[in-house]
Parts: structure tokens; C-alpha cells; sequence
């Protein structure tokens, strides 16, 4: 099983956004093109990221603009607008049912839970450290070779 592509289609967009915002307006038919995917799914993600105080979104005529600093969003941001880690809180999800009658089932818990806590935070420590600066550089980098 993948981790959803949620992440990866935000960061998508607001780099998108923060390039050719500037210059026109950006809508849920331009990005749904960019981005490779149904409108629904963009519009979707927009109002996740409008939710968490990273946009904003004219209604209508359309365009979306980002209403934060680049430095001051860092990908964790992204993450957290975006992933829907339900109400435990974390990214792996266990199967229910465990055999308590098997050695390996009984314990399985405890072998995993903690290392895959562990993972998640390293994970979650290395998005904050990203800005979406950062990202939105590399893009354009990459864009001018």
C-alpha cells in the first residue's frame, strides 16, 4: 500500500501557484492539466489548503493565490493541510486482527508500533525543515535547464 498522492498533488499546485500566479491567473483547469488529474481532486486540495490558511481562492471568475511568505510554509504545512491521518494520528496503519494465538501476531505490536512512531516523526521533522521557498527555487531551476 502507497501513502496517497495528496502531498505530492498540493506541493504540485502551490508551486505552480507561486510561479505563474504572478503572471495570470491560476485556476482548478489549469492546475487540474498540470498536475495530471480530475478538477474534482484539485478542487478538493484547494479548499484543504484555503482550510489551512495557505491560499486563497476567488470564487467565480476564478485564480488562487498563495497568502503566506514562501519561507514561512514549510512542506510539513503542506502535509498536514492535505493528509488525512484520521483520528489516531498516524501515517501506518495496522491490520485489525492480529492472530494472539501466533508468536509473531501476539507481539507484532510491540515489535512495530514504536519504530514506526519513530519513522514518522523523522519524517515529519525533515518536512519541517523544506520551505516551500526552497521547493518553488528547485523548480524554477530546474525549469531554465
Amino acid at each position: 500500500m502507497q501513502i496517497s498522492s495528496r502531498f505530492t498533488i498540493a506541493t504540485h499546485m502551490l508551486i505552480i501557484i507561486a510561479i505563474k500566479g504572478r503572471e495570470s491567473k491560476v485556476t482548478s483547469d489549469f492546475l487540474a492539466a498540470s498536475v495530471g488529474v480530475n478538477p474534482v481532486i484539485i478542487r478538493k486540495t484547494l479548499s484543504q489548503l484555503k482550510k489551512a490558511g495557505l491560499i486563497s481562492v476567488a470564487r467565480g471568475t476564478g485564480g488562487t493565490e498563495i497568502i503566506k511568505d514562501l519561507q514561512d510554509i514549510s512542506l510539513f504545512d503542506v502535509y498536514q493541510a492535505v493528509e488525512c491521518l484520521g483520528k489516531s494520528g498516524k501515517l501506518f496503519s495496522f491490520h485489525d486482527n492480529p492472530n494472539p494465538n501466533c508468536p509473531v501476531g501476539a507481539n507484532i505490536h510491540q515489535v512495530l508500533d514504536q519504530k514506526l512512531l519513530d519513522i514518522q516523526v523523522a519524517m515529519e521533522n525533515q518536512l519541517r525543515q523544506t520551505s516551500l521557498a526552497q521547493v518553488v527555487a528547485d523548480a524554477q531551476d530546474k525549469m531554465t535547464k
